[in-house]
């Protein structure tokens, strides 16, 4: 089977079936993903790095290839994601590498814009099926979330997993991880956030042991939210603006008073900090 070395794939059944969760932090550029390996070093804990689109477009193969060896060559396992590729123009970029040999370990086809079930999955398959021929593990959401993000498109009209529904779309896409919408959304929350755990339970009675969930939406969670939504299922967990903002900040305020280089230092060492306390909530430092 082309999927049965799939890292990304690996990571999160290892993560299941120990009951932690994985981090997949979104990198936007070359300091970022080497926060995140170092990161993932010191705490020996398996990761993922994550692409949006807009990124992989601007950097193309170099920088995906860059991406792929400083994961594939740390000392633990991490793995290499595309998040959210909607437009074919993005797909269509990510596959056409794929088949030149530079190759996401897995991607997230995101057809969640469909009216219908019925046309998230005509939609989605036939790039599943591509990339399931470069050994490329598929997430797709079954519902749709509402928001947006740094380099994402903005979503208004939410619509929740309805459980009964899941297995007969899973098998129509043939993904194999699988994004629920439980009352999550992409960006701020303005207020508390109220997550379905019973959507994510009777998702975790059908699918555990073959397809892992993946939660999306994640600025402002507390800890707790976190370490429940692991409990029932969750086994990937999207992360933004947790590192993208301290680095930032981080940044614009070294080059106040400090030369580049040292600027960047700081920088990735306060994108790392947010990684290592990450690995610690999520329970997967120590495991890799």
């Amino acid at each position: 089977m082309l999927l049965d070395n799939n890292l990304t794939l690996a990571i999160l059944r290892k993560a299941e079936a120990e009951g932690y969760g994985i981090l997949a932090q979104v990198c936007y550029d070359a300091n970022s993903v080497i926060a995140v390996v170092r990161a993932a070093e010191k705490c020996r804990s398996p990761a993922i790095i994550m692409l949006f689109p807009v990124t992989l477009a601007f950097g193309k193969g170099p920088f995906l290839q860059f991406c792929l060896k400083a994961a594939h060559q740390a000392s633990v396992p991490i793995a290499v994601n595309l998040d959210h590729a909607t437009d074919p123009e993005h797909l269509e970029l990510a596959l056409s590498l794929a088949e030149q040999g530079v190759a996401f370990d897995s991607i997230m086809v995101d057809a969640s814009h469909a009216e219908t079930d019925e046309e998230n999955i005509a939609l989605a398959r036939p790039y599943i099926e591509r990339a399931e021929k470069c050994g490329i593990a598929v997430e797709v959401e079954l519902g749709r979330l509402e928001g947006g993000e740094a380099g994402l498109r903005v979503i208004s009209d939410a619509k929740l997993t309805r459980p009964e529904k899941a297995l007969e779309f899973m098998k129509g896409t043939g993904a194999r991880i699988l994004a629920p919408s439980i009352g999550n959304l992409h960006g701020l929350y303005l207020r508390p956030p109220n997550f379905r755990q019973d959507i994510l339970k009777d998702l975790q009675n059908t699918f555990k042991g073959s397809i892992p969930l993946c939660l999306h939406g994640t600025d402002q969670l507390p800890d707790e939210l976190f370490k429940e939504c692991i409990k029932n299922g969750i086994s990937k967990i999207n992360v933004n603006s947790w590192a993208r903002e301290p680095y930032v900040k981080t940044l614009a305020d070294a080059l106040q008073s400090k030369p580049l280089p040292d600027a960047i230092e700081d920088a990735t060492k306060a994108f790392e900090a947010v990684c290592e306390r990450l690995f610690e909530v999520f329970g997967s430092a120590g495991k890799a």
